[in-house]
């Protein structure tokens, strides 16, 4: 495919998003960037999602390896553009929740792309508002899949953020199509409180809380019973007494709601998941100066009016690592960018607790 690179929609550690416009239909796409030899997480994206095709899967547009006018060989996934931001968004920019009726339509729709993704032996492995945009149509896309896994045939370390992982991949025992259940209820917890659960404590004390304590979130009160009692169904405790994406979208929460109206204050967003790491919720970060903003927009109308620094994007603050993907002792610091994408990974080493491998992986 001849497409041409256009501006920065995103930045993060590893990897850069642009706007790219196909030659022949001059199609708007996202295009995910990253040096060939720090591909390996975007490469494994890409891989995963070449093989699926839902309405409500991000479409794969496809990737290639090429080199770069200064020089630098890149690899590049491409994508369909998503220009209504994240569920996250959407709850933010709602007062800080949505109504029931379109907290059931996006829990639908989530829930049909996991039916859809599962059935493919494909576990998402980092669902959260965040990974789920809303597209042209107004329909929820699962996106970002650079955590997924084959579950049938791969192991190895558990992934994800930790406000959304299950009890059982918080203790680093396992990590499957049950533990993206249990995130679809810390989900709808999120749009419709605006937050996510275990927001209290440090991340140590809440995989430890999540792991350990036999505690399940706290159901907002202001939903209905019904969408209580599905949200109980997502968060059992218990891997296998979860109701599987099948089931859920049978629940009476998802079939009996009326037709919810489209979510107003929905801006655009950056055309890939935008995961803002809403589990260290502390600073809602602007653009730098009020004239670069002002530039942005004006350089991106092409782009269906995407109003990109209207995005929420979240400080991560400095992290303590065990360890790197190379062995080697890792300080991150975020703020200064547009989030791209960060996925951290909480793996108990030694069987503590209080000793986990917490990384920013951008793809």
């Amino acid at each position: 495919m001849e497409w041409t690179r256009g501006r920065i929609l995103g930045r993060g550690s590893t990897a850069t998003v642009y706007a790219a416009t196909r030659r022949d239909s001059n199609e708007i796409l996202a295009v995910k960037s990253s040096e060939l030899h720090r591909s390996e997480f975007l490469q494994r994206e890409a891989k995963i999602l070449s093989s699926l095709s839902s309405p409500y899967v991000i479409g794969y547009r496809g990737s290639e390896t090429r080199r770069e006018p200064n020089g630098v060989v890149t690899y590049n996934l491409l994508m369909e553009r998503a220009p209504y931001g994240t569920l996250a968004d959407a709850a933010a920019k709602n007062g800080g929740r949505l109504e029931e009726a379109a907290i059931a339509k996006y829990t639908r729709e989530m829930l049909r792309g996991l039916e859809y993704v599962h059935s493919r032996g494909v576990a998402h492995c980092d669902v959260k508002g965040s990974n789920v945009v809303v597209g042209e149509k107004g329909e929820a896309k699962l996106v970002d899949f650079g955590c997924s896994k084959r579950v049938e045939v791969e192991s190895g370390a558990v992934v994800g953020t930790p406000a959304f992982m299950a009890p059982e991949v918080a203790r680093g025992e396992r990590q499957g199509r049950e533990s993206d259940i249990w995130a679809v209820g810390c989900t709808v917890i999120e749009m419709a409180t605006g937050s996510p659960p275990w927001t209290e404590g440090s991340p140590v004390s809440v995989l430890y809380r999540v792991g350990y304590s036999g505690e399940a979130p706290e159901l907002p009160e202001l939903l209905t019973e019904e969408a209580k009692d599905f949200l109980e169904k997502c968060l059992k405790r218990e891997p296998k007494e979860r109701w599987t994406a099948t089931q859920l979208l049978n629940h009476p929460f998802l079939i009996t709601k009326p037709k919810a109206e489209p979510v107003s204050g929905l801006v655009s967003c950056s055309p890939t998941s935008v995961t803002d790491q809403t589990f260290w919720r502390s600073v809602e970060e602007e653009a730098e100066e009020e004239g670069e903003t002002e530039e942005l927009q004006e350089d991106t109308r092409y782009l269906d009016r995407l109003n990109l620094w209207a995005c929420h994007s979240e400080r991560i603050g400095r992290l303590r690592c065990v360890g790197g993907l190379d062995g080697s002792r890792l300080d991150m610091e975020g703020g200064g960018w547009i989030t791209v994408r960060v996925s951290c990974e909480g793996t108990m080493i030694g069987g503590s607790h209080e000793e986990y491998l917490l990384g920013g992986i951008v793809n």
